[in-house]
């Protein structure tokens, strides 16, 4: 029988200066996919739309204020859970954001080239996402 666990919904931005570089963060050491590169976000909890949650993890985790009225549907990856909960990973995308990214302890911060995203070490659902993000900027 088929495990019923119920869908875990994340959500991620790709955040883009004014460069066109996009802010990725390395995930600290000892945490599930610790030292890989992800898009920042977080988890949307019950009650909570994926854009309220967003701005919401973004001013927890990076400090930063964004709009929802800002944020473009970029695309998503999913699993099946294999054993574990089920994930979809949605990912917006935004160029506005106020004030200067902060990591959260033990995380690094990085603005990096969208071509250059395929060279990173990502979670394995982050990887789809970041040939999208180098798709729509090509």
């Amino acid at each position: 029988m088929r495990d019923t666990a119920e869908l875990l919904v994340v959500v991620a931005l790709a955040l883009f200066d004014q460069s066109g570089r996009v802010l990725i963060q390395r995930r600290p050491e000892g945490r599930q996919h610790g030292g890989l590169w992800e898009f920042p976000g977080g988890k949307v909890e019950p009650g909570e739309g994926p854009k309220a949650a967003l701005v919401r993890e973004i001013a927890e985790e990076l400090g930063l204020s964004i709009s929802p009225e800002g944020l473009v549907p970029f695309g998503f990856a999913s699993s099946e859970g294999d054993g574990v909960r089920p994930i979809a990973l949605l990912l917006y995308g935004s160029r506005q954001a106020c004030g200067e990214p902060h990591p959260e302890a033990g995380a690094q911060l990085d603005w990096v080239d969208p071509a250059t995203l395929a060279e990173l070490a990502m979670p394995p659902l982050d990887v789809p996402l970041a040939a999208c993000v180098i798709a729509m900027t090509k």
